[in-house]
């Protein structure tokens, strides 16, 4: 599939081999930017990671092709694009959102949709950005859908979405066990939930790749969490030991120690934490897997 074909307007003339090149770097700027707005709130590192990977196998699980398992998969790592435009104060909140501060909440997803508009690959994302907080009950928003009116990817990014918020430590509260999760999806079946993919999402309770999945920031990296105030330090899988790492609430620095873990050095340095480079590879790949599924 040639990725601009998604793009109403003409195509450019490119030469030979530019197309693959072309689709590369338009994916991986869509990424890059996802990259930047999770990286504004310091508790859900590799909350874009871990909610990609789960959809991917919920997708899996529900007989899609693969073309359809990469569009869901992209879809699911660009959720969340409309929280560029939510407040500091709202989505660093350390406690539960008042009705008011909700309310500002439930703007990202149209926000979203504006900050996709023209950009060449906007439909394979569209759907996931605008209704993934949809529910089949119609008690979701921005617009209240219900059921079959949901489209697919929205469906499926909105259980691995609320499974990975369920399982994740927030300030107020820890994760959950998977199985209290589990549960909860369960009870919410046809209402919250779509009844079949949700049921389809229970029955990878057991799937040892869940298990590397929850808890995890890439493939194989563990969450870790600061010391000093709690939010998450994303370690990037090429980090080293010996390399330093930075808190991005209080700013604490750490080393990676020989064993792997993260040592406190005892300093912090705000102009590093906030200069933090994007996880690079952890993109590329990510971009890679999806354009070959995509053909």
């Amino acid at each position: 599939m040639n990725l601009l074909s998604l793009w109403p307007r003409a195509r450019r003339k490119t030469s030979p081999g530019g197309d693959a090149q072309r689709d590369e770097k338009l994916l991986s700027s869509l990424f890059l930017l996802a990259w930047a707005v999770e990286a504004r709130d310091p508790y859900t590192g590799g909350h874009l990671w871990r909610v990609a990977r789960l959809s991917r196998l919920l997708a899996q699980a529900a007989g899609l092709d693969a073309g359809q398992v990469a569009r869901i998969a992209i879809g699911a790592f660009l959720h969340d694009l409309g929280k560029i435009g939510i407040p500091d104060a709202v989505l660093g909140k350390k406690s539960k959102l008042d009705d008011a501060e909700y309310e500002v909440i439930k703007t990202h997803p149209e926000i979203g949709l504006r900050m996709l508009a023209g950009h060449p690959l906007a439909a394979l994302a569209e759907d996931a950005v605008l209704l993934h907080h949809e529910t089949p009950d119609g008690r979701g928003y921005p617009f209240g859908r219900r059921g079959e009116e949901i489209p697919l990817v929205a469906r499926i990014v909105g259980i691995c979405d609320a499974f990975d918020a369920m399982t994740s430590t927030r300030p107020y509260r820890a994760g959950m066990p998977i199985a209290r999760a589990m549960g909860i999806i369960e009870s919410e079946l046809g209402r919250q939930f779509d009844a079949r993919l949700g049921a389809l999402f229970i029955a990878l309770a057991d799937n040892p790749e869940l298990a590397h999945i929850v808890g995890h920031s890439d493939e194989g990296i563990p969450l870790e969490r600061c010391g000093a105030c709690g939010p998450i330090v994303v370690r990037p899988r090429q980090a080293q030991a010996g390399d330093t790492l930075y808190c991005p609430a209080c700013h604490s620095e750490y080393t990676i120690a020989p064993a792997g873990g993260l040592l406190a050095t005892g300093k912090q340095n705000t102009a590093r934490a906030l200069a933090a480079s994007p996880d690079t590879s952890l993109i590329g790949r990510l971009v890679g897997e999806n354009l070959t599924a995509l053909g």
